[in-house]
């Protein structure tokens, strides 16, 4: 019998008593596990916090009652945590990178990231996975013994490598880094650290990266809904959608739009997280891992939706691209958050000094490193700061409505 408390954990699982390890070695916490350790860094640094004033799709001035990077990684962490407990991973694991998986997101959500990726094309790119990696190995200056969390090898390949592997088997950049190479960031830890580039992560980093799937499709048709991008009627173009919607019409007739909008939401999300435990379910039995590395080397994501329901994802994004992400005010919106970073990137490039003492100091003398300060700096701005910065130093600044 396991001792009282303690959670089922299947042998395919990452057991932290059996970690890899930290770059840098520490004593092992009588209270805490390391995957617990891992957790509770990500929660109390800097990176995370800055999380509650940075935006998903709306910017900051929108209202309380939008998703902001911190509450959605918030909301994946509560189904990345689900899934983990259902399929006999390590929830703590799970948690942890759900947590902190969009640590090097940039101000004005994926308007800043493609406005400092199109800045720093001439210097290696910009690429919010590194930058992650980045903040939770350098940036972060809280210890007195090492600069960032110093987490585990297991949080860290999470991190790096839960949308799949960075190298196919023959030593070539899969498809996401097929063009521009893995970015510099990555491989100059990976020369340190190894975090073996060609295989796919943990089965408890697959958890936080469909949990992330899963609550950007829910959360963002919640937030598209209220306010007032598209309306319900719209949705019922995705057939996926348009079930779930007559099920709450049968079963509430009349039922108010706030709370349809809930409802709608709330489903999504339970049959996201049931199909993908099943699914789930069937590739592990059919694999008979025993190991955590031999999901990692399994030749196909473990964890994964069915046929249908990665078919009914991909229609829910389909619909939300043109209703909600290109909508004509978001799009507005979009372009005056680009201007922003934009001019702020070309200032500090030119003016190095009008950046805080703690960014000016020991400056590179070359560029592409002086580029990398500034995206650095940028990168880790909240929305509202963004703005004050470019007021500071700029004589007009837009209103971003």
């Amino acid at each position: 019998m396991r001792p009282f408390g303690e959670r089922w954990r299947a042998s395919y699982s990452c057991d932290p008593s059996a970690s890899r390890g930290r770059l840098y070695p520490e004593a092992v916490s009588p209270t805490r596990s390391e995957f617990q350790r891992d957790r509770d860094r990500i929660i109390h640094s800097s990176a995370f916090r800055r999380l509650k004033h940075k935006t998903q799709v709306f910017v900051y001035h929108e209202g309380d009652h939008y998703r902001t990077r911190l509450t959605h990684s918030i909301e994946v962490s509560q189904i990345a945590r689900a899934l983990a407990r259902s399929l006999g991973l390590d929830e703590d694991l799970a948690e942890a990178l759900a947590l902190s998986h969009d640590l090097g997101h940039t101000p004005f959500g994926h308007t800043g990231e493609d406005a400092l990726q199109a800045c720093m094309d001439r210097f290696g790119g910009f690429d919010h996975n590194a930058q992650t990696l980045r903040v939770v190995t350098r940036l972060e200056r809280r210890y007195a013994e090492y600069d960032g969390l110093n987490l585990t090898w297991e949080t860290l390949e999470g991190l790096v490598k839960h949308n799949g592997p960075l190298y196919d088997r023959a030593g070539r950049p899969t498809l996401r880094y097929a063009t521009r190479g893995v970015p510099l960031a990555i491989l100059e830890y990976n020369a340190q650290h190894d975090l073996r580039l060609n295989t796919r992560a943990s089965g408890e980093a697959q958890a936080a990266a469909i949990a992330d799937d899963i609550a950007y499709d829910a959360h963002d048709l919640d937030d598209g809904l209220r306010a007032g991008l598209f309306i319900i009627d719209d949705l019922r173009t995705v057939p996926f959608l348009e079930e779930i919607l007559r099920d709450i019409d049968v079963r509430y007739p009349g039922l108010e739009t706030s709370r349809r909008i809930h409802e709608l939401s709330r489903r999504v999300i339970t049959r996201f997280v049931e199909d993908a435990i099943a699914e789930s379910d069937r590739r592990i039995a059919a694999l008979g891992p025993t190991h955590p590395d031999e999901i990692r080397s399994a030749p196909h994501a473990v964890l994964s939706f069915s046929a249908a329901v990665r078919e009914a994802d991909a229609s829910i994004k389909r619909f939300l691209y043109p209703h909600m992400y290109r909508h004509p005010d978001v799009m507005r919106v979009r372009q005056q958050a680009d201007q922003i970073v934009r001019d702020l990137f070309r200032r500090f490039m030119d003016e190095p000094a009008a950046m805080p003492d703690e960014w000016r100091n020991d400056l590179p003398g070359d560029e592409p490193r002086l580029a990398r300060r500034v995206a650095d700096y940028i990168a880790g701005m909240t929305d509202g700061y963004a703005v004050l910065e470019h007021r500071r130093l700029f004589a007009a600044t837009p209103d971003l409505r």
